[in-house]
């Protein structure tokens, strides 16, 4: 049986890590070493961990230690008598030998490095395997001529006695350990026909079966499980949707049977973790500039797990999945996406790992957060979503009703819960937790105001909590107040993001536009903002800008001033050169973006420098102001340094779009010719529109 076949996708993605060569071009004397340093290895590394193995497999797990104690004795004696020549019997043995004892270490390390209930569901498989190994050996021994090695007499019974051991073995499954799993299945059918286990049963079964008895042994059963469904290939048992309802058991039996008792260190847990990533994120940006095709065009941020969307174009994984819940288009080109599978960069995560390695930056691609929005494609099963409800009725009661502390946990795990996919999301918005997390928003605890407006984000990315986000009174201005005057960076910039997920509803935006401070906090967010705080800003008044009655605000705000500044960045030039292209659409905003100096000089270098998206939305802006800003303002478009050329260019290189935009300029230049009296040549240096160039009919 092979090692890839032999166990699941956890194990398979581990071993790759570690690699075991099959000893090639080894003398006896080699190999023998080679042997006996590899099963003193096993002998010392997992004898400790006997009594750390689940129960329903301590035996297995113990019976093949002894085996490798065995083999140990047996090789250190075949050294101790150095003979010089072996038949081809003997020495074939021994290499079959060593790759015996190299799986053999993967499956206890696998049993050493696995959560109990994943365990517990494999108890079946995981027998099998220990079942192989045993036949295996037998074989092995079998075949092995031990007369011939001259083994003392002693080593020579030991090794008689496993051969005979090996041969009559069978395979053994803990029929406790059954009992449990069968349980455990129990457990999820209850939740699948509504009702709910009763506590006194999850008791026994957790915590005094299982052991399981805290609330970060539980996290520590819910990471591993989330894990095995994120790389779940459908080779092995259980599916997704079935593993989806264990984790939605676990997480309900979390709460209820602790509580929040250990709070405290979960918050000061997830505090440390975040703080380190902080800091990470701070000295990489400081010391080490990020190469931009290591960056997410939508975060910003280094990507953790590139993905190709259908146009080719490359996303991190949960930037990508954000954006198509709401969106069918590409982000950067803007074409249509024709479906919407996700297919792993492997290629670019590669270099990533390696440029992270040589710059000495941490860097896991395979890093799981407690929730992992992967994870979204398991089923949505009727057990997983009353087991989702059963939570989050726990969650909202600490939220109504707990202390302090419980409510900041309790919007921990809501923030989390809510990063699952849109049923989650829909579960927890229909539970009516928004009116409660609402009232955080203005907690004096950082941490509580944080997790509920991350909270409030993740939720606001179902469309239908959108309209139920909008509906509670005041929340809209505790969000708005989250943005103008949150403890937290973090939390400023996850209030923008929430208002660029609320403003994709058009009935929404002016309502958002219109509440107090709310532009011009977004507007500081874009200038002062990271990058990732910049890019949701400027998106979201790029969102806001589309609504045709915003466009006052937009001027009384200084948010045009702002967004002709964010013009000369390049992480968010593109967004802004598409808010002012709906800016200018309005006479007023087309004055307003021509009084500003730098407006047409920055529209003509992202017409020199930008993306494809971005030339478009620059030409487009420049034609609106042509069109609604004025003489004035007209004359500054037409006498733009380059502009001229940069529009023959971009008339046979651009998007379709671009090109009709830059056509239609094309034609004011000419119509500009006759009223300004301006002549235009192609002698010399001149860079005005050449009279030769043919506009196309587009």
């Amino acid at each position: 049986m092979s090692s890839a076949a032999m166990f699941p996708s956890f194990w398979r993605r581990s071993m790759s890590l570690v690699v075991f060569p099959l000893p090639g071009g080894l003398s006896n004397a080699s190999l023998l070493e080679t042997l006996g340093a590899f099963s003193s290895e096993l002998v010392l590394a997992f004898s400790d961990g006997i009594d750390a193995a689940p129960f329903f497999q301590r035996g297995n797990f113990r019976s093949l230690i002894r085996k490798i104690q065995v083999i140990s004795v047996m090789v250190d004696a075949l050294r101790e008598v150095a003979f010089l020549q072996v038949n081809a019997t003997i020495f074939l043995c021994l290499k079959e030998l060593y790759l015996f004892l190299y799986r053999a270490k993967i499956l206890l390390h696998y049993i050493k490095c696995s959560s109990k209930l994943w365990l517990l569901l494999q108890n079946h498989s995981i027998s099998g395997h220990f079942h192989d190994l045993n036949q295996e050996i037998s074989i092995l021994l079998d075949v092995l001529p031990v007369r011939e090695c001259n083994l003392p007499v002693d080593v020579k019974e030991q090794v008689e006695l496993l051969r005979k051991q090996s041969k009559k073995s069978i395979l053994m499954i803990d029929n406790h350990g059954e009992l449990l799993r069968s349980k455990f299945y129990y457990f999820l059918s209850e939740f699948e026909e509504g009702r709910i286990p009763h506590i006194n049963d999850l008791y026994s079964f957790f915590v005094e079966k299982l052991m399981i008895s805290n609330v970060r042994s539980c996290r520590v059963e819910i990471e591993f499980l989330e894990e095995q469904i994120v790389n779940h290939n459908g080779d092995i048992e259980p599916t997704k949707s079935i593993l989806n309802g264990f984790v939605a058991l676990i997480q309900y039996s979390r709460f209820l049977l602790f509580r929040f008792e250990d709070e405290e260190g979960e918050l000061g847990r997830w505090n440390k973790k975040t703080e380190k990533c902080l800091i990470s994120k701070d000295v990489s940006e400081t010391f080490t500039t990020i190469p931009k095709d290591f960056c997410c065009p939508i975060s910003l941020e280094m990507m953790k797990d590139p993905v190709v969307v259908s146009t080719g174009q490359t996303y991190d994984r949960e930037s990508i999945s954000r954006w198509m819940e709401g969106h069918c288009t590409c982000p950067k080109t803007g074409q249509k996406l024709v479906h919407n599978q996700l297919v792993p960069n492997k290629p670019l995560r590669n270099l990533i790992l390696r440029w992270c390695m040589a710059n000495g930056i941490s860097y896991d691609p395979l890093e799981n957060a407690y929730s992992s929005e992967s994870a979204v494609a398991a089923s949505w099963s009727k057990a997983v979503a009353e087991a989702t409800k059963a939570t989050v009725g726990l969650l909202i009661d600490q939220l109504a009703n707990g202390t302090p502390r419980a409510k900041t946990v309790a919007a921990l795990e809501i923030r989390l819960m809510a990063k699952t996919g849109k049923e989650s999301r829909a579960c927890i918005g229909e539970a009516g937790v928004i009116p409660l997390l609402k009232m955080l928003l203005s907690s004096l605890d950082a941490v509580a105001q944080e997790n509920s407006i991350t909270a409030m984000l993740n939720l606001s990315i179902y469309d239908k909590n959108k309209s139920r986000i909008m509906d509670v009174e005041g929340c809209l201005g505790a969000i708005a107040e989250v943005l103008r005057f949150g403890h937290t960076t973090e939390a400023r910039e996850n209030a923008a993001a929430t208002f660029f997920s609320l403003s994709a509803v058009h009935e929404f935006k002016k309502e958002i536009a219109e509440k107090q401070g709310a532009i011009e906090a977004l507007a500081g967010l874009v200038r002062n903002g990271t990058p990732r705080g910049k890019k949701d800003a400027v998106t979201a008044l790029y969102n806001l800008s589309t609504h045709t009655e915003n466009c006052a605000r937009m001027i009384d705000s200084g948010a045009v001033c702002v967004l002709v500044e964010a013009l000369g960045n390049e992480g968010v030039s593109e967004e802004a050169a598409g808010a002012l292209a709906l800016i200018v659409r309005q006479p007023t905003g087309a004055e307003a973006v021509g009084n500003e100096e730098r407006a047409v000089s920055g529209l003509t270098e992202m017409m020199r420098c930008g993306t494809p998206r971005g030339k478009e939305n620059a030409v487009t802006a420049l034609l609106e102001l042509c069109r609604g800003g004025g003489a004035a303002t007209t004359e500054k478009v037409v006498n733009a340094p380059s502009l001229a050329s940069l529009l023959h260019c971009l008339l046979f290189t651009g998007t379709k779009r671009a090109r009709r935009k830059a056509a239609s300029l094309a034609r004011v230049f000419r119509r500009s010719e006759n009223m300004l009296g301006v002549g235009y040549t192609i002698s010399g240096n001149s860079t005005a529109m050449p009279a030769s160039i043919t506009v196309p009919v587009l």
